[in-house]
């Protein structure tokens, strides 16, 4: 950077900083410099700490790509209080100003509570009586109470199995989750057992908030509204799916959602959570390419592309928005570059709404043909056969299961019934 100060770069989109003031502070000023190698090789630190800027540094293009973790999965007894509170009771929890012990409890708790400010999804998972867990949430002096979390899985189930059933009722994957827990036996199961999942070693609570925030889970470079929302979303979520349980018929149910949605092109306001999604999304998505915010910029300015956002509305609340397709015309054909939802409004009919409108743009512009493709990953299986329930044709697969579809758009009727959908016009200015 030279001799600009940080005040020069204000306001510039996709400019990040690596705290290198914080980093030397945190390792030790006297060995963090060593002036020999800065006059023989003009290294700002010694070479031992050398891994440690490398991580600071990897944490922040990971959050760029969106490779973030999305929720923690939260041990109670030694963890959010100090003690069992099946045995002492809430009176004889530690967790307050009361004590050292009970003050480093509180603030970690308070931690964790500003992490579901930045969209992090907190659940509990732990061996307990449901009344007990519920009992030691309410204590006066934490920070942390029920409504906090999405999920309390307070039970004596194994946490392994725990976990996993937390990652299916959020529709993420287990390597998206954070298990923190006190007892290294349990860490060690879920790690074995579960495969991906982050298990810190939390040795004591004095350190539980350094060990992590220095593991760099949650470094936040891009945050937009969404994320604010994410846990109220979830919530809802849990409405729906409860709601769901009193009908026989799917279909009716769906349309008891009273669902709207806006689908039309990128507008400038979205951008931002368009390239989170792009990077965010790994299981529905057919290709997962991924952009940078300068790549989705020059999309947005280009005119050789059929660009879509879909936003969800239901009688529960906002979904935001959930569901991006980008395709890249090439004379009367489309070739699909990107197609991607967000699991949390899976089963939702949003994908065949979002189809509806990118055939009625076709047919407005002149494309006839609309090709698709399905690149597989570990994690995208759940869209392998996405364009054959849409209705296209396959033709070609290679020995990789890379696949190639094709639809005629003028044979083409539309498939969401269950949804309104509107476009950019009915957004309040």
């Amino acid at each position: 950077m030279g001799n600009k100060d940080c005040s020069d770069y204000r306001g510039r989109s996709n400019f990040y900083i690596n705290d290198i003031n914080f980093i030397a502070a945190s390792y030790g000023l006297k060995e963090w410099s060593n002036p020999s190698y800065w006059n023989m090789y003009k290294y700002a630190m010694c070479v031992e700490a050398i891994p440690e800027f490398s991580f600071n540094l990897a944490n922040i293009i990971k959050s760029v790509f969106g490779k973030n973790k999305k929720a923690l999965a939260l041990d109670l007894d030694n963890t959010l209080w100090g003690g069992a509170v099946g045995d002492g009771g809430v009176d004889g929890i530690q967790i307050g100003q009361e004590t050292g012990v009970s003050q480093s409890y509180y603030e970690f708790q308070s931690y964790i509570k500003s992490l579901k400010s930045l969209g992090i999804i907190l659940t509990v998972c732990s061996k307990n009586d449901h009344e007990n867990a519920i009992a030691g949430l309410n204590h006066p002096e934490g920070a942390l109470k029920p409504d906090d979390f999405i999920i309390i899985k307070a039970n004596w189930e194994n946490k392994d199995r725990n976990i996993i059933e937390i990652a299916n009722e959020l529709n993420i994957l287990p390597d998206s989750v954070v298990f923190v827990d006190d007892n290294p036996a349990e860490r060690a199961i879920v790690a074995a057992q579960v495969n991906g999942v982050s298990t810190p070693v939390m040795d004591s609570v004095e350190n539980y908030i350094t060990t992590l925030d220095r593991n760099g889970y949650f470094e936040v470079t891009n945050f937009s509204e969404d994320d604010l929302k994410r846990n109220e979303m979830y919530k809802t979520n849990a409405e729906r799916a409860s709601q769901q349980a009193s009908f026989a018929d799917y279909n009716e149910y769906l349309l008891s959602l009273d669902m709207t949605a806006v689908i039309d092109d990128f507008l400038p306001v979205y951008l931002q959570r368009i390239t989170q999604l792009s990077n965010k999304s790994n299981q529905f998505n057919v290709t997962t390419k991924r952009y940078t915010p300068t790549e989705m910029e020059e999309v947005f300015a280009s005119n050789d592309y059929i660009r879509l956002y879909g936003k969800l509305v239901d009688k529960f609340g906002d979904n935001g928005v959930v569901s991006v397709v980008i395709d890249k015309k090439d004379d009367t054909v489309l070739n699909m570059e990107l197609w991607l939802m967000s699991c949390r409004v899976l089963k939702r009919d949003m994908e065949f709404a979002m189809l509806d409108r990118l055939v009625e743009r076709c047919r407005e512009q002149g494309i006839t043909t609309i090709k698709g493709y399905y690149f597989p990953t570990a994690k995208n299986n759940m869209v392998k056969d996405l364009y054959g329930r849409f209705g296209f044709d396959k033709i070609s697969e290679d020995e990789h299961g890379n696949t190639i579809w094709q639809l005629d758009v003028a044979g083409y009727e539309n498939k969401c019934h269950v949804i309104k959908v509107e476009d950019n016009s009915s957004i309040q200015p």
